[in-house]
Formats: C-alpha cells, sequence, structure tokens
C-alpha cells in the first residue's frame, strides 16, 4: 500500500510512495500528528537525481524492518529540497552546526514544533563509516525523546537559536564597495586559482560558473590578462574532460576528482544555464569556437531532452541508471570500437578509451589532447579531425539513445526556469539561433500561463497533469526577472519588460526586510516556519538576495528610479566584508556590484526592430560582451520611460547612449555607436 506521498508532483516524493516507511509531505497533517502522539520527526530531504538518496532509500527506506522503527518511534516526513529550499536551508543549517558538514540526503530529528535536536546526512545500514547503523541511531533517538527529554529539548532550543543568528545578517559593519575591493576580490580569487588542472580547490570540483562571470568581467574592467587566462584554462579543461558530456552534450553537477576526468554524473538544470551562460560571454571576449560549441551543445541537450513540449525546462537527470551509477554514459573498448567502425582506433585514441579503461575499468570520454595539437600529431587537417568526430559522436549517441535511460526529474522550477531563459534568449540573440529565441519565448509565456495565481503571484513548482503548487520564493521571482530583461533585450517584446518590472515590485512588497535591509527567502505571507530563512551566500545558484540586487539596478536604469539604484547599492555596500573575504562564495554579488560600480550605461534604439538600419545597430552592440548595458528598442510612446521623448533623425534608426539618463548626442551609424560604446567609462 502506498503511504502519503501518492498525490504529490515531486519525482522524488514519488520514488517513495510505496517505501514501507509511512511518509508524510511537509504540512500541517504531520505538524500537528507529531504533537497529537507525542512523537518527534524524522525529517528526511533530498532529491531525485541525488545517488546517496538513492543508496539509503534502498537501503533503509525499502526495508521493512527500519521502516518498522521509524513508523513505532516517529512521524516520518520527505521533502523534496529543490520544490522546498526553505526547509532545506533551515534544517541544514542545523545539521552543518551539529556535524561541521552538510550534504543530501539530509537526515533531521525534529521536535513536533520543528525544532531540530539531531541530524547528518547518509547513515549506512550496519555500522561503518566510524557511523552508527540507522537502526541503532533511530533507537537511540527515540530512547533519548522517552527517557532524557529535558536534554533533547535543551539541545534543541541550543539550535534554534543557532539557526536564528545564521539567518540574522543585517549588514552591520559593511563600507562602500570601491573599485578597491573589486581588484582585491579578483586578486583573492586569483590567489586560489588551480594552476595545474583549473577551477579553484581540490576534489571534488564544482564548475564554478559565477566566479568565472566576475573574473570575465574584470579582465574587461582592467584588461588583467591574468583574469582572462584563468576563465580560459578552467573552461577548457570542463570543456575536455568528463563533466562534460562529450556525446550527447551538457555538463554533470561536479567532478569527484581534481582534473575534471570523474563526473558525478547527475545533470541539473541550473548548471547547464550558467555554465551555457558564461561559455558563450567567454565566446564574445575571445571568439573560441571551442566555447561556441560548448554553448551550442548544451542548448541542443536542453531542447532535446529537459524541454516539456509546452515550453517548460525540466529539472535534472539522475545520475544512476538500472542502479548503476555512470552506467548510461560510459563505455569499454570493445563496445566503443564496434559503434564507431574503422575510425576507432583514432577515435578512441582522441577521447582516451583504452583496455583498462579510466574509471572502475570502464571509460569516460574525455580529451586528454587539446584538438589542434592531436590532429597535427596524427597528421590530418583539424577540418578533417571535427568531421570524424562528428560522424562517431551521432554513432556513439544512437547506440546510448537504445540504453536504459537514467532517472529524469520532469518538475518544473520557476526559479530554474528563468535561469535558463536567460541562456536562451542571450544565444539566441548573439549566436543568430532563431529557435533557442523561440525556446525562451515559448518558456516565459508557459511560466506566465501556468505558474501563477490568480493574483499574479508566481508558484514554485509545476509538474505535467497537475497544478504548479507551493509558493514562489525571492530566487523565483529575481532570476525569472533576469531571464524576462534578458528576453526582453532579445525581442524587445515591452510585455516581458513590464513582467520583469512587476516582479521587482512584488519582491519589495513581499519580501523586504525593512528592519535590517535586503530581502528574506520567503514572503510575508508564506507559512510560519522555524525560522524566516535570509541566505545571502551564492551557493551552487546565485542568491536570490544577489540576483534581486542586480535586476533593481538594471531597472533603475530603464526606468530612471533612483529608488530601486540606492538600494541595490545599499545592498552590495552592507555585503561589503563578506565580498572580500569569501569572493567565491559572493561571486554573484560581486558581479553586481561590478555592474553599480562599473559606470553602466543605457542604449535607447529609436526604430523598427525589422529594418535593417536597426539591425546594423544592433549588430555593433552585440559584437562583444558588455555586461555594464541595458537596451531597449521601440518609439517614443513605449512604456519604458528610457525610451520616451526621443525621436529618429529623419528616417534612420537612431542611437542614444546614456549614462545615468544623461545622453551623448544621437547617432545612426554602426561605426559611431561602436566608437561610443569602446570608449571608457
Amino acid at each position: 500500500m502506498s503511504n502519503h506521498l501518492s498525490q504529490e508532483n515531486s519525482p522524488y516524493l514519488l520514488q517513495h510512495a510505496d517505501n514501507p516507511v509511512d511518509w508524510y509531505p511537509w504540512g500541517p497533517e504531520a505538524l500537528a500528528l507529531a504533537g497529537e502522539q507525542d512523537k518527534p520527526i524524522l525529517l528526511s530531504i533530498g532529491y531525485a537525481a541525488c545517488h546517496w538518496c538513492h543508496v539509503m532509500a534502498h537501503e533503509s527506506f525499502e526495508d521493512q524492518e527500519t521502516a518498522a522503527i521509524m513508523n513505532q518511534h516517529f512521524v516520518n516526513i520527505k521533502v523534496d529540497r529543490e520544490e522546498r529550499p526553505d526547509l532545506d536551508s533551515i534544517y541544514m543549517s542545523a545539521v552543518q552546526a551539529m556535524t561541521g558538514q552538510g550534504g543530501w540526503p539530509l537526515t533531521a530529528m525534529l521536535t513536533p514544533r520543528g525544532e531540530p535536536f539531531y541530524g547528518g546526512t547518509y547513515f549506512p545500514p550496519q555500522p561503518r563509516y566510524g557511523m552508527p547503523s540507522f537502526q541503532q541511531l533511530l533507537l537511540g533517538v527515540a530512547e533519548a525523546w522517552e527517557n532524557r527529554r529535558e536534554e533533547v529539548l535543551g539541545h534543541a532550543a541550543e539550535l534554534t537559536s543557532h539557526i536564528a543568528r545564521n539567518f540574522a545578517f543585517d549588514g552591520a559593519g559593511g563600507a562602500q564597495v570601491t573599485a578597491a575591493t573589486l581588484e582585491a576580490a579578483a586578486a583573492k580569487i586569483s590567489a586560489e586559482f588551480d594552476r595545474r588542472f583549473g577551477g579553484f580547490g581540490g576534489a571534488p570540483k564544482f564548475p564554478p560558473s559565477m566566479t568565472l562571470e566576475f573574473l570575465l568581467r574584470m579582465h574587461l574592467e582592467n584588461g588583467d590578462r591574468q583574469l582572462l587566462a584563468i576563465v580560459e584554462e578552467t573552461l577548457n579543461r570542463m570543456a575536455y574532460g568528463g563533466i562534460y558530456d562529450q556525446v550527447g552534450g551538457g555538463f554533470a553537477r561536479y567532478a569527484t576528482d581534481e582534473r575534471w576526468l570523474v563526473p558525478h554524473f547527475e545533470k541539473m538544470l541550473y548548471d547547464n544555464a550558467l555554465l551555457s551562460r558564461v561559455y558563450l560571454h567567454a565566446w564574445q571576449v575571445t571568439g573560441s569556437p571551442l566555447y561556441r560549441r560548448v554553448v551550442q551543445e548544451t542548448l541542443d541537450f536542453v531542447l532535446r531532452e529537459l524541454t516539456d513540449e509546452q515550453g517548460g525546462f525540466y529539472s535534472s537527470y539522475d545520475a544512476d541508471s538500472e542502479g548503476v551509477e555512470g552506467k548510461f554514459y560510459i563505455w569499454d573498448l570493445a563496445e566503443f570500437q564496434a559503434v564507431v567502425g574503422e575510425n576507432a582506433s583514432l577515435i578512441g585514441s582522441y577521447f582516451g578509451v583504452s583496455q583498462g579503461g579510466n574509471w572502475e575499468g570502464s571509460n569516460i570520454l574525455n580529451v586528454p589532447v587539446e584538438p589542434a595539437r592531436f590532429a597535427e600529431q596524427n597528421g590530418i587537417t583539424l577540418d578533417s579531425l571535427d568531421q570524424l568526430l562528428g560522424e562517431a559522436k551521432e554513432k556513439l549517441y544512437q547506440v546510448r539513445k537504445g540504453r536504459v535511460w537514467p532517472g529524469l526529474d520532469d518538475k518544473v522550477l520557476t526559479a530554474w526556469n528563468g535561469l535558463m531563459m536567460a541562456s536562451f534568449a542571450e544565444a539566441g540573440r548573439l549566436l543568430g539561433r532563431a529557435d533557442y529565441t523561440a525556446a525562451a519565448v515559448k518558456n516565459a509565456q508557459f511560466i506566465y500561463d501556468k505558474m501563477r495565481d490568480q493574483n499574479g503571484r508566481l508558484l514554485r513548482s509545476w509538474k505535467s497533469g497537475a497544478s504548479a503548487k507551493y509558493n514562489g520564493y525571492l530566487e523565483d521571482y529575481a532570476y525569472l526577472a533576469d531571464g524576462l530583461l534578458a528576453l526582453y533585450q532579445t525581442v524587445f517584446d515591452e510585455r516581458w519588460y513590464s513582467w520583469a518590472d512587476e516582479l521587482a515590485q512584488l519582491i519589495n512588497t513581499h519580501f523586504a526586510d525593512p528592519a535590517g535591509g535586503g530581502f528574506y527567502d520567503t514572503s510575508d505571507d508564506h507559512e510560519t516556519l522555524l525560522q524566516r530563512p535570509k541566505n545571502i551566500q551564492d551557493n551552487a545558484v546565485p542568491s536570490g538576495s544577489a540576483m534581486a540586487l542586480h535586476v533593481l539596478a538594471k531597472l533603475s536604469l530603464y526606468s530612471g528610479d533612483g529608488a530601486y539604484w540606492d538600494q541595490s547599492e545599499a545592498m552590495v555596500d552592507a555585503a561589503s566584508q563578506l565580498l572580500a573575504a569569501y569572493p567565491t562564495a559572493f561571486a554573484h554579488w560581486l558581479a553586481a556590484a561590478h555592474f553599480i560600480n562599473g559606470s553602466p550605461r543605457e542604449l535607447a534604439l529609436i526604430g523598427d526592430l525589422e529594418s535593417a538600419d536597426t539591425a546594423s545597430l544592433l549588430g555593433a552592440l552585440n559584437e562583444t560582451y558588455r555586461p555594464n548595458l541595458v537596451t531597449a528598442l521601440g518609439g517614443d510612446r513605449s512604456q519604458i520611460p528610457l525610451l520616451r521623448h526621443r525621436s529618429m533623425i529623419g528616417d534612420a534608426a537612431t542611437a542614444y547612449l546614456c549614462r545615468g539618463f544623461s545622453c551623448k548626442l544621437p547617432v545612426t551609424e554602426p561605426a559611431t555607436l561602436r566608437r561610443l560604446l569602446d570608449e571608457p567609462a
């Protein structure tokens, strides 16, 4: 018999619907039951693509004896961290305080009031790794709850106080962020660079997309070639490594080694959104064909495998297939040779394929030797190599397509869709890919139609066949607004600008902290939790606060609303000490600070989007990466203040380049506009 998860939308929760554990989703029913029965809550948080979540599920949650202990002594609640980042944030903070580390699956023991008193991550079925077995843990906690209640409640009170302090950021001690602050942050990041393998730190290595974005902006600012070299070396190493799917495109979540060879095979939408965007920007700066190819292969992967027919983007692919991590992606030598055929020796050498393999006896495809050098070593042209690789990869993909696929988490999350919308919109504009632009437009319309309530407020999560659910979080509003602004600057349809502005107003209405400054992660009408979270650190995705202030600063340039600008500037300054001390943990904040401190400019184009002269001006605009520029296009009847009271010179499309609404003389020639855009701030 199924438990209480069978009516949920989340694929992760549905994976546990037939467990013998009497799971409940988080909600009033489970919380009330814990109070009525005077039982502690066992809270288990994970996500569908999480390998160790599956391991613990098979070892413990599918085990009848373990389930019986859980059902006897606890009210058991299962949460998808991707649907409920608020709960994950609160209880991860507690587990990190208890153990010094965090991760998923997250296992927390709570009082009926939701106060944590014990926790950890994965627990084995038998004592190992210096940990008790999960059954021992359960019985020990049950005994403590029954016989040492005061001690347990005292510990819960201490942890609850810690959580409150952890979310108590109020900007005390902040100072003005200056160019010197940003230079020092870039220098500190440079000092942490892994000069052997690219990236930062040792294993495991996570793709540092936001850090690379900041360094790219700083290179444009000061011409520091060393910063660009760090960006290029890291992007090259990732693109040639096993973390990148050499056959199907797209990136895995992280590498388990320092060389980017062995991925943790799950593929997340947010990683591919952030990485495709930084590769796109690096292509604009360097012109590297590799970066352009990676952008297109990654976005093609998303279109092919992570896009719902209605326009939403799915969340992730699992690391496992047939219960084995990575099985879908790896090759043994014999199968590889049989698939590739007559060029198997050359192509196998290119991808590092060998009899013994490079991971557990099998081969993770990677590129040990840079293509131009490989072609030279093998006496062929680079064009010939590219043709042979294209043919081989198509054969490999077709065979791989016939394998048992990893599990697909086909829920649609507003925030992650906003990130991917931005990447598709920019790539469509810069690469001339109408299909990418169309995907971004369709995605925006999908979210507008399917992921708002009757009052226009955002909802977090949608799955085909069910209605969207859960209140939108700060990151949903901020990421979506950023995606809409990127989309507006591609298609110049003012409805997307208007929606972004509406979302910014909703952020200020429902998420602002008038006492401590900045924004909460949850809205003012969200359910009451143990603590109202206020996370400001960038993690795998940008901080909702960092993205919100970046959006507000951009909207200020469009609208002339100085309050938005002052608000953004104050937030950046409040976080200045953290930005200086921990730059890689606040990289999106640094990018926003660079925008605010970089004398950003506004470009008003008066003309017809379909005309040749307008296209020429846009061409000059899009020739290189200009992160500190916002662009509007239309006529003087526009609802966007930046465009009002401006006119064309004669019948020619006309550009007004401005800074703080103080504008240069209007121009009509692309060469003149290019010269103005290239002038230093």
